[in-house]
């Protein structure tokens, strides 16, 4: 497996033109933007495909196993040859987070956190959305008006673990380059630091409804700037910030001040993922010197995508053009069907349920890559179950609507 070249962005896609006060970037990629003076971005789908006959010797090179550039197949079925990285100019984002962003009618964008205490096994997960993807509010609004369903949701696990998803107005959204406010907590991305701090002041969800208040400061071990987009229709990116990453966690409650290893991506999209997706799984797992992460997906169609990546410690990603076999382990509590990558000669395994939902999973999972047991995060997400109105009523009592916030 060899490094992939990839140059900044400005020396691979197109310069931007400019027109009158705006500047636009060139139709060369999935979920471009129209810049304005004051750095707002507004999300519209592209193909993943480069128009026209635009090609630079970095892309021929890019990685040395050619990757297909999103045109469909007629396998049902790919390898991890799907869709190519490609370089993350799409929204102002190739140095760090664009957090202002103009999201579209029936589209989302999410800020992923995660991190895991390796001595306690306690874990950590934050969201924030712009068009909060699995809010019922947002459903049953017809997902009209994504920054009138926004939240930053917080979940802890291990002993005194809470969970909040507030879905506020737009009101309480506050939107600058660098930094998200949703009511009373934020993201801001330290430029200078080149890491991310959290604050979080919620009230927690049923069972166990408490204040959770705290920081969380997520730093990257380096930045990449890399996106790939999950469908060639370019409705839906995936942007790994920083694969490698140590967090701290600081929160208002015996036992939860500790450190450990973290994560940090975003996803965008103009679509609803029930839209254009069935199933998908998706996992981080650290490795010496950096990270491998895989995402399998399903679309709504049936066919089937996988991708299977390789994070060094400088950001660097490379392709893992023969990754280990998709194996399935035992399902959640609500059943939901899972799998992940593993060797042959093991077998994956839940070492903590992080969140169960009827359509949705996410635990730590030891499994096996390259001969080298690690435990990551893993996910699954059922779209099949997230259609059902039922569980969409059901989300509501975990996921209360406040509509009006003043900001103080």
């Amino acid at each position: 497996m060899q490094r992939n070249n990839i140059q900044a962005a400005g020396n691979v896609w197109p310069e931007l033109s400019i027109k009158s006060e705006k500047r636009e970037l060139n139709n060369t990629s999935g979920l471009r933007g129209t810049f304005s003076s004051i750095g707002r971005v507004t999300l519209r789908s592209e193909p993943s495909q480069p128009s026209g006959d635009f090609e630079t010797p970095e892309m021929r090179d890019f990685p040395t196993k050619p990757i297909s550039r999103g045109r469909r197949s007629t396998p049902r079925s790919r390898s991890s040859n799907g869709n190519a990285l490609r370089p993350a100019s799409s929204r102002g984002d190739d140095k760090g987070p664009n957090f202002n962003i103009d999201v579209p009618p029936n589209g989302y964008a999410w800020w992923y956190i995660d991190g895991i205490d390796p001595i306690s096994g306690k874990a950590i997960s934050i969201i924030a959305f712009i068009g909060s993807v699995f809010s019922p509010w947002y459903k049953w609004s017809g997902r009209k008006a994504p920054q009138n369903n926004v939240c930053i949701n917080v979940a802890t696990y291990g002993p005194g673990g809470r969970f909040t998803m507030t879905d506020r107005g737009s009101s309480a959204l506050q939107q600058s380059k660098h930094s998200l406010t949703v009511g009373p907590s934020s993201m801001i991305w330290d430029e200078a630091e080149q890491s991310l701090i959290i604050s979080i002041n919620e009230f927690s969800s049923l069972p166990i409804i408490s204040h959770m208040k705290g920081t969380i400061i997520v730093k990257p071990k380096s930045v990449t700037d890399v996106e790939l987009p999950l469908t060639s229709t370019g409705t839906h990116i995936w942007r790994p910030f920083a694969p490698t990453a140590e967090i701290e966690v600081d929160l208002n409650k015996d036992g939860w001040k500790w450190s450990g290893h973290g994560y940090f991506d975003a996803n965008f999209g103009t679509r609803a993922l029930e839209q254009d997706f069935n199933y998908w799984t998706w996992g981080r797992f650290p490795i010496s010197g950096g990270t491998k992460c895989f995402y399998d997906l399903e679309f709504k169609n049936g066919d089937k995508e996988s991708h299977a990546f390789n994070f060094d410690a400088d950001g660097e990603a490379s392709l893992i053009s023969n990754p280990p076999p998709i194996k399935k382990f035992k399902r959640s509590l609500w059943y939901v069907k899972r799998s992940t990558r593993c060797d042959k000669s093991s077998k994956p395994r839940q070492i903590r349920s992080m969140l169960d939902a009827p359509f949705y999973s996410r635990a730590a999972v030891e499994t096996t890559i390259d001969g080298a047991k690690t435990t990551g995060v893993f996910e699954a997400l059922d779209l099949h179950r997230f259609r059902n109105p039922i569980i969409l009523a059901m989300l509501a009592i975990r996921v209360p609507r406040r509509k009006r916030w003043t900001f103080k």
